[in-house]
Order: C-alpha cells, then structure tokens, then sequence
C-alpha cells in the first residue's frame, strides 16, 4: 500500500471523531473494574477492536450511501471526501465495508458464545443496524431527522452498558445512568457537524435535524443540547453516582462560551465546520471528568 492510498484511508476514517467511541468504552472498563476488581485484558481489546470497527463502518458507509444518493456532491462539505477527490473508488469502499462487517461480526460471535453473553445479541445487532442505515437504503434513518438519537443511543447506553457486560458478565442501572450525558455528548456532535450542511442537505431532501428545526430553531437546540448535557453530569454528582471530582467538567464552559459566541456571530454557518473541534474537546473534557468522578 502506498503512502497516499494509506493516507487516503485514514482521511475516509475521520480519526479526531474516535473520541466518541474511546470516552463510553473507557467508562463502561473504569465502572467495570471498580465493580469487579479485575482488569480482563482480553475482553477489553475485544470490546474496542469490534466497537472501533463499527464506528469505522458506520464513517465509511456514511461516504459511500451519500455519494451515490448525490448528498456529498456539489458545494457540500459533509464526509470525508475521498470519493469526491478521487482517492478511494466507490467499489473499493463498498468491499472493505463488508469486509469489515465480516470482521465485526466474527468479534461479536465470540464475544455473545464464547463469553455466552447471549443477551448481548440484542445491542450489538441494534448497532450493526444502526451502523448501516444511518444513510443507507431503504431506510435512512440519518435523512428523517433521527441520527443524533440513534447515534445517542448506541455511543452512549450501548457502547458504556454493553462494555460493563461483557467485562462483568452483566447489565447495570449505573452504567445505563452514567451513559446518559455520554450519549447527549455524542448525539451534540453530529448536531454541530449538520450545521455547515443545512443548506446542500436540504437541497436533497436530506432532512437532518438541523433542516428540520432551521437556523433560529438550531441554534435554541444548541444550546439545549449543552443545558441538557451539564445538567446530567450535575445530577450524577448530587445523587453520588459521580465524586465530586466530576466537577471537573465545569473547565469545558469557557469553551461552550467561545463557542455559542462563534456561532452567533457566523452569518455563513458553513464556516462553522471549521470550529467543529471546540465541541469534541468539549466532550473530552467532560468525559474524562466523568472518569476521573468514578473513582
């Protein structure tokens, strides 16, 4: 593989976005271990490698449905842009998703028989699902305005609860409640991400939230969506399911400031994609704050 096809690949992963599949499997171990004492090594790399698998199907499958639905054509600017630059063809992408299906499903496999956690098929076939039609025919749920709730779902109670069951050998409310801000975090991401491509996804009927809502409504969910996100993590520490080393979280808030300042003054919001890295230290920081309140 040359240099430029390796790099044209870690482009088509989107690698500064791994954060949102790195902080719920780090609390979903850190809960684990408190509640266990034990470390299970081998489980752990088996929860990342078929997690950090489906994230890369679920980026890569986004860049394939959206470039043969038009949706990444033209002015738009969401995705990677490989395919639109001419660096991976369509059909190349399309077999290294299955292959990558293939692998996520032999992790799962020995995960549900060989741990016999058969249960589990229900999130991890939950999540297989929601990787694939994110975008994909028939039906896109990421076109009908759902994306930031199945996104949510499956990077917050999914990935937090799923990652305590498979090192502990069962479900827990606490991690189900933990995950909570987690999945709001996530689900805050894809909703920034939206903003820059309201108009070129409206223009094919790709009706995400931020469509729905339009610029007014978008911004009042904005900040909804932070009011939401530090009025959980707070809720936690009252309630004595974080320490109140989870406070730590409160160092984000200069820059949520910075941020809704940003988006205020932007009259072109396809300038906002630039800044899309506040909200991701943003979620780092109150994620590790999280960690740091388990203990």
């Amino acid at each position: 593989m040359s240099k430029a096809t390796l790099m044209a690949w870690v482009q088509a992963s989107r690698l500064p976005f791994y954060v949102a599949t790195f902080i719920p499997l780090l609390i979903g171990w850190t809960m684990a271990m408190r509640s266990t004492g034990m470390v299970r090594p081998w489980r752990i790399i088996l929860v990342f490698l078929g997690s950090l698998t489906v994230h890369l199907i679920t980026n890569l499958a986004n860049d394939y449905f959206d470039h043969l639905g038009g949706t990444d054509a033209g002015q738009a600017i969401g995705g990677s842009r490989v395919i639109q630059e001419g660096k991976i063809t369509p059909k190349t992408m399309f077999r290294v998703i299955v292959s990558l299906y293939i692998f996520a499903f032999t992790i799962a496999f020995i995960i549900i028989f060989g741990l016999k956690l058969y249960l589990l098929t229900i999130p991890i076939f939950f999540a297989a699902f929601s990787s694939y039609f994110y975008v994909a025919p028939p039906i896109r749920y990421g076109y009908h305005g759902l994306g930031e709730l199945f996104v949510g779902i499956n990077m917050g109670p999914i990935m937090v609860v799923g990652t305590y069951w498979v090192i502990t050998g069962h479900p827990g409310l606490e991690p189900f409640l933990i995950s909570i801000p987690v999945g709001l975090m996530v689900a805050l991401i894809l909703y920034y991400q939206s903003l820059p491509d309201m108009k070129t996804d409206a223009a094919v009927n790709k009706n995400t939230l931020a469509v729905k809502l339009g610029k007014k409504g978008s911004f009042a969910g904005l900040i909804i969506f932070f009011i939401l996100i530090y009025l959980s993590i707070a809720l936690l520490i009252t309630y004595g399911l974080l320490s109140w080393y989870g406070l730590t979280f409160l160092l984000s808030i200069p820059l949520v400031v910075k941020l809704i300042r940003i988006v205020v003054r932007t009259e072109d919001w396809v300038l906002l994609d630039q800044y899309g890295k506040y909200v991701r230290i943003i979620y780092f920081i109150c994620g590790l704050a999280i960690v740091v309140g388990l203990f």
